[in-house]
């Protein structure tokens, strides 16, 4: 596939927060069935708790690096220095 990144969300922050957050989907969609509310909502904040946890360990270091921005196209336009007149 062109343009593929090698080893997107390969890595241990993004591994832990889309697992809590699958946790916690399956919790939600399990009481919605049962019409518990509580546990419903219990499982909504497993869910926003995977994403704290995944950017507090990519904070820590355990995510991917940001690759640099790479600019293409034609080079920005040169000015000459304007000298001293005397």
């Amino acid at each position: 596939m062109a343009g593929s990144s090698h080893g997107h969300g390969h890595t241990p922050a993004a591994w832990t927060g889309v697992i809590i957050s699958f946790i916690g989907f399956c919790v939600a969609g399990a009481f919605m069935v049962m019409a518990n509310l509580v546990g419903f909502w219990v499982g909504m904040v497993l869910i926003l708790g995977g994403a704290v946890v995944g950017g507090i360990m990519k904070a820590m270091g355990l995510g991917a690096n940001p690759k640099p921005l790479v600019v293409t196209g034609a080079p920005a336009a040169t000015r000459e220095p304007v000298g001293a007149e005397s």
